[in-house]
């Protein structure tokens, strides 16, 4: 496979996986912000999803209206979702030969979505919720069209690491996220409701509650987000599932290139598996999840430069 085919693959899916990661961020503050007595402050997600300095953040920080429309709508916002699903159809474009039609007329659609007036009003004005859902569940048939429809094959290799680097990056920016809204205290009296909301912007509130027998505790709460191995958006589970596609490019590889991007992720793996994290201190947790972060990025760039010709 040419590298700017896999290069495109490959951010096909980071920027598929960054819109759905993105989506249920948003759905679950919404609905935070409509069960606050006082007024919601969105502004760690303004942090993560935007291009404002603290002076732009203020004013809108308290308005859930304004903030969707910035961090869903607004094309001047390199982040927003209408530009990460323009690049995910962008990159589709170029490399239609290398997925099925089938992929290409649901990412098609989920661009024709979100451009939509009827949804684009809804947003701006009706029950943000409505629209949400409606992106959500046809992000969900892209993934099931992707999982029926693609050949097992190089394509869809580059895709899944993609894919998985991404939602491990997610995972890890979320959980910052909410633990920096408690000033990383695991005691602090609202812990226990942000890492709920957490486990709902992560799909795994219904998996903790099976797993846990209905107990809400931080550091268990913490344990499954990094190191569930059967919970589809924890640390482990994405960076295990990275190897896995990854190792399955070996026949296709320069081996000086494999062997310099399976180091790192071999790395990656190793710190996050032995660490010594202490699950109920907030300060521990937040340098793991920095290691980590660090760790991921280093694993896209060395892709970068191993396979799609960027020194």
């Amino acid at each position: 496979m040419l590298s700017r085919v896999a290069e495109s693959v490959f951010w096909l899916a980071r920027y598929m996986e960054r819109t759905n990661g993105l989506l249920r961020v948003l759905r679950t503050n919404y609905i935070a912000s409509q069960d606050e007595m006082k007024a919601y402050n969105w502004k760690t997600v303004l942090q993560t999803y935007g291009y404002l300095d603290a002076a732009e953040i203020e004013p809108v920080q308290n308005n859930a209206r304004a903030v969707l429309n910035y961090v869903m709508l607004e094309r001047d916002n390199d982040a927003s979702l209408i530009n990460n699903i323009t690049r995910a159809r962008e990159n589709a474009k170029a490399v239609q030969d290398h997925i099925t039609k089938e992929m290409w007329h649901a990412l098609n659609g989920y661009y024709l979505l979100i451009r939509e007036a009827g949804i684009q009003r809804t947003i701006r004005y009706g029950d943000p919720i409505t629209a949400l859902d409606a992106l959500i569940k046809h992000g969900l048939f892209l993934y099931g069209t992707i999982n029926v429809t693609m050949s097992r094959g190089e394509a869809y290799n580059f895709l899944n690491v993609g894919l998985y680097v991404e939602r491990a990056i997610i995972t890890t920016d979320v959980t910052d996220i909410k633990l920096k809204e408690i000033g990383y205290d695991l005691a602090h009296e609202t812990a226990t409701p942000s890492l709920r909301y957490l486990l709902y912007s992560l799909s795994g509130y219904e998996a903790y509650l099976k797993s846990s027998r209905g107990i809400v505790e931080a550091d268990t709460i913490i344990k499954q987000i990094l190191y569930d191995e059967d919970f589809v958006h924890s640390i482990l589970y994405c960076t295990s599932h990275i190897s896995r596609y990854f190792k399955r490019l070996y026949g296709q590889s320069i081996p000086e290139s494999y062997e310099n991007v399976d180091f790192l992720i071999g790395k990656g793996l190793n710190n996050l598996k032995y660490s010594s994290c202490d699950l109920k201190d907030g300060q521990s947790i937040r340098s793991l999840l920095a290691q980590t972060r660090a760790d991921l990025h280093n694993i896209a760039r060395a892709f970068n430069k191993h396979y799609f010709g960027y020194s």
